[in-house]
């Protein structure tokens, strides 16, 4: 019989024998972002659409070519979020968060999309985890920040990560920066591709950011921003690479990054992997000092990040970094009968309920068929119970990796009493 239908193209089911590997990121996620002072932010997975043509920026390739919108019954515009900044600062405004003390630091684990053309580490649903700080103008933030991204790394064991940043200035001196990139640029305007002839005079810097091999060439021998930085953005960009120092934090400062969204200024910075092919940033962001007021707040410095779920684990794959597997089962209790599965069902319920892993027959099989199924699971004890364990009350434990046995009682606290003390000898044997 033919399935009616199959996953959309671009996204992936992260399945149940999968699912661990996602769930140890998201912890670690969750605890470097908690040694950091951040706290979890929740927004929708839709927004309104001017949120991001205002935020993102309506020249990028995102809001131009790769949002999912679509109209409500009700005739609004709404589209699935493309990434998490501008729904988080959309928040941030919304429940005047800027009331709190400063700074404000919040962190996310969230799905994104986007229409591209689906390839290795690029997909139309994928996920992201971010961090966004907002109130602060320090350059020790920003590179507070990066470390953070740097720590991540670090305890996933990853190699062959590299850190470029850059200063992309501020409104003052990008003005000065874009003529000189029109100036420029214009030499090479009927050469350029159908994006850049339009970009040239939308959105001058986004020119660096071509990958037609001709455009990206020509974009060698471009002005660079560093070069037109304004005494306040020169100080500050000397900041945070002093910082970073300070931090032993490694990086290279690449005139040439300048990132696919517009609300960017000042600091960018991405790190790159150098081994899951063309879609090697793994984790990428900066300032975007001007957002919250071009969203309709008052003036609020801001930063952030985020870092691409599915490419960090195919880095990790890439590398042979391998992530602990989940506890097996801690006993599989087999029965004989109504009443000894009765009694299975209860001695489970009891140990679930101190955090241990326990499981029964759900399925109606046959004694050897459930001590099958107890290998296959992997669970580290047994026990078999049928009516003369029910009349004598104790049964036979077993440990399923060296065969040893002993008599375990079956009424409720000693059961539980009698069964940890076990499993305790048989950590420590395994692990003295």
């Amino acid at each position: 019989m033919a399935l009616i239908t199959k996953k959309p193209r671009g996204t992936e089911d992260v399945l149940p024998r999968d699912s661990y590997r996602w769930q140890f990121l998201e912890q670690l996620f969750r605890d470097e972002a908690r040694a950091f002072g951040y706290r979890e932010l929740r927004t929708p997975v839709f927004e309104h659409t001017n949120l991001f043509e205002r935020g993102v920026g309506d020249t990028t390739d995102i809001v131009q070519k790769e949002m999912y919108t679509f109209l409500t019954k009700g005739g609004d515009s709404i589209t699935l979020r493309p990434e998490g900044t501008a729904g988080a600062c959309r928040a941030f405004l919304e429940h005047g968060l800027h009331n709190d003390p400063l700074p404000i630091k919040a962190y996310y684990l969230t799905s994104c999309y986007r229409y591209e053309k689906p390839q290795a580490g690029r997909l139309r649903e994928f996920h992201q985890f971010g961090m966004e700080c907002y109130g602060t103008q320090n350059p020790a933030a920003d590179a507070e920040l990066i470390t953070a991204a740097a720590n991540i790394f670090d305890r996933l064991g990853l190699k062959n990560i590299s850190l470029e940043i850059n200063s992309i200035g501020c409104p003052k001196c990008r003005a000065d920066y874009h003529k000189a990139l029109i100036a420029y640029y214009t030499r090479y305007r009927d050469s350029l591709c159908e994006d850049c002839q339009s970009r040239l005079e939308r959105n001058p810097m986004r020119l660096l950011d071509c990958k037609v091999p001709h455009d990206h060439e020509i974009a060698l021998n471009a002005p660079m921003m560093p070069d037109y930085l304004c005494d306040e953005c020169k100080e500050h960009f000397d900041g945070v690479k002093a910082y970073l120092d300070a931090n032993g934090v490694t990086y290279t400062v690449n005139p040439t990054i300048v990132r696919g969204l517009d609300y960017y200024t000042k600091t960018v910075f991405e790190f790159l992997s150098g081994d899951i092919g063309a879609q090697s940033a793994v984790c990428a962001g900066g300032r975007y000092d001007g957002l919250i007021e071009e969203l309709g707040g008052n003036p609020m410095p801001a930063l952030g990040f985020a870092a691409g779920i599915e490419r960090l684990l195919l880095t990790m794959d890439a590398q042979g970094i391998t992530i602990p597997a989940p506890s097996p089962c801690d006993i599989y209790i087999a029965s004989m009968g109504e009443e000894a599965h009765k009694k299975a069902s209860d001695l489970c319920n009891l140990l679930r309920r101190t955090g241990l892993y326990a499981e029964f027959d759900v399925v109606g099989r046959g004694l050897k068929a459930q001590m099958k199924y107890a290998n296959k699971i992997g669970a580290r004890f047994s026990m078999v119970l049928g009516d003369d364990e029910i009349a004598n009350g104790i049964a036979k434990l077993k440990n399923m990796d060296s065969g040893e046995q002993r008599d375990l009682p079956l009424d409720g606290e000693a059961f539980i009493k009698e069964f940890t003390a076990a499993k305790l000898e048989a950590d420590f044997n395994t692990n003295p």
